[in-house]
């Protein structure tokens, strides 16, 4: 199976309610634009890009006398992918690069990281995990197994270690290595405990200045939030807290082959204007893919 054709697997849940409207035959009325509207906020991609994507949508219509359903869906595709925000530098493929790995229990950032580690080394990058999840066991030992997996180390420390102090020794180790490619994973924070983002903005504030003083000169450090598509809406309250905290530099989207809810994506591209850089669409090292736009939409649509 291509690319393509396992993202668009994996979106088949968040496609369905789309396809309904594109379904039937005749010319599109006014029930059809009402439904297509329902849907797409229905979709948790949030009522604003909803009603101003099947606005767009209409205009177009009429401009260009598309008067089919199926002339309007690649149209739609179109229209969503322009929502958004192609990211400056992919840190996980521009490298030199340090990566830290946010968000609440349970999104995926442990799986997320070992996945990502384990292509990138594929790829010839010489990369060093960390393990800064100092609060779960299973994390560390999740790790281990990925880096067992993929030929890449793991720096780690006891459970309960401060997890600061393991960012600057991960640092150390990539820096005596010469890697390409640092991955760190963070322990699980819930978005509404400000004493818990206080303490991971510290994390964040060692491995900025720990990376300034890389060997081979500044190692530039991206904090990304791991979001469980599943999570629809209060995906997009996790983003907007973390990102006032930490100050976000991107998103993976996880976990898009077991929800109907993948519209969340446009949700927090356009609210925090902010690119997302994977999605997860299976199991598999290759079912996290690079984000594409157009192919996103594509695949979300049924084009």
């Amino acid at each position: 199976m291509g690319l393509f054709d396992s993202l668009k697997a994996g979106l088949e849940r968040s496609r369905e309610a789309i396809n309904e409207i594109f379904y039937f035959g005749g010319e599109v009325d006014e029930s059809f634009w009402e439904e297509l509207e329902d849907t797409l906020v229905m979709g948790d991609m949030g009522a604003e890009v909803a009603l101003s994507v099947a606005d767009e949508l209409r205009d177009l219509a009429a401009r260009k006398n598309l008067k089919t359903a199926t002339q309007l869906r690649g149209a739609l595709a179109e229209r969503l992918a322009t929502r958004f925000a192609a990211p400056a530098r992919d840190p996980f493929r521009d490298t030199p690069s340090c990566v830290l790995f946010v968000g609440i229990n349970g999104a995926g950032k442990t799986t997320t990281v070992g996945k990502i580690a384990s292509a990138a080394h594929e790829a010839g990058k010489r990369v060093v995990i960390g393990s800064a999840d100092t609060f779960r066991a299973a994390a560390i030992e999740q790790l281990d197994v990925w880096g067992q997996r993929a030929g890449v180390p793991v720096v780690k420390r006891d459970r309960g270690a401060d997890p600061a102090s393991v960012c600057y020794d991960v640092l150390d180790e990539a820096d005596r290595v010469g890697a390409d490619l640092v991955l760190i994973d963070t322990a699980g924070r819930l978005h509404t405990s400000p004493e818990l983002m206080r303490e991971l903005a510290k994390v964040v504030n060692v491995t900025r200045k720990r990376a300034e003083k890389m060997k081979a000169g500044p190692m530039a450090v991206y904090v990304v939030l791991v979001i469980d598509a599943a999570t629809g809406q209060n995906g997009l309250a996790q983003a907007e807290e973390f990102n006032a905290a930490l100050g976000l530099d991107g998103i993976i989207l996880t976990k898009l082959d077991g929800t109907a809810k993948g519209g969340i994506a446009l949700a927090v591209a356009q609210r925090l204007r902010l690119p997302i850089y994977r999605v997860g669409v299976g199991e598999h090292v290759e079912d996290l893919q690079e984000f594409d736009a157009h192919d996103f939409c594509r695949a979300l649509v049924g084009e």
